[in-house]
């Protein structure tokens, strides 16, 4: 099976040392926040189709897992984005991960809405940090990018400079690398869907069958059919 996750379309989209990527991806599909039905596919709230369903916020509640994932978060701040001085949790999932690493690093974290808040402060980011501080924002999962850009995007109207962000899994879509090209955002995952087929394949997760009407979903979800 041909490995297309080491590298995306473009230099700003990345996944992590391949052993890292399959042992996240491992423990994802062990405690069931990875999960897969090609033949009875999930129905996303876009309307699409789609044989997994990923749920990241589930490592939150095995301490073991959490702690591994945190460890290799921090383990890649620390290779490529050394001058982080502020992490920023996109909400929600995004902001327990986010808020692990920068406890771990000792530095500042805030968060960023989905929208700004209906009452009182009507704050879009939540936090105290001076503008003009180098930020590295964290979520737990990346699909086409939009929602995760947004966040860059209010970070860079506040005044801050964004130097990256990360995440635990990305499904890889061609166009969430356009996104973040575009955006010029460079992006780092912990492991993505390529890697994942390869480790659920590995540990009989699947069958040889289903491995390519998985590869099929990712090449076009927007009209994929089991």
């Amino acid at each position: 099976m041909q490995n297309a996750a080491a590298v995306y379309l473009c230099c700003m989209m990345k996944t992590a040392h391949p052993e890292i990527a399959r042992q996240i991806a491992g423990r994802l599909l062990e405690i069931g926040a990875i999960k897969l039905q090609p033949e009875k596919p999930f129905t996303w709230a876009s309307g699409w189709q789609s044989p997994i369903y990923c749920d990241n916020r589930l490592t939150l509640s095995f301490p073991e897992h959490r702690t591994y994932i945190k460890a290799h978060l921090v383990a890649q701040v620390n290779e490529h984005f050394l001058t982080r001085e502020v992490v920023a949790g996109v909400a929600t999932a995004g902001i327990p991960q986010g808020a692990l690493v920068a406890d771990a690093m000792n530095v500042p974290f805030v968060y960023v809405r989905s929208k700004p808040k209906g009452h009182g402060m009507e704050n879009l980011i939540e936090g105290k940090v001076e503008p003009g501080k180098k930020v590295l924002v964290v979520e737990d999962l990346v699909s086409t990018g939009g929602s995760s850009l947004k966040a860059v995007e209010a970070l860079r109207a506040a005044g801050y400079e964004v130097l990256g962000m990360l995440s635990i899994f990305t499904y890889g879509f061609d166009v969430a690398a356009e996104n973040f090209e575009k955006a010029g955002v460079d992006y780092i995952s912990l492991s993505s869907y390529e890697y994942m087929i390869e480790e659920a394949l590995a540990q009989k997760y699947i069958s040889e069958s289903q491995v390519k009407t998985l590869q099929n979903w990712r090449k076009d979800p927007a009209n994929w059919t089991p």
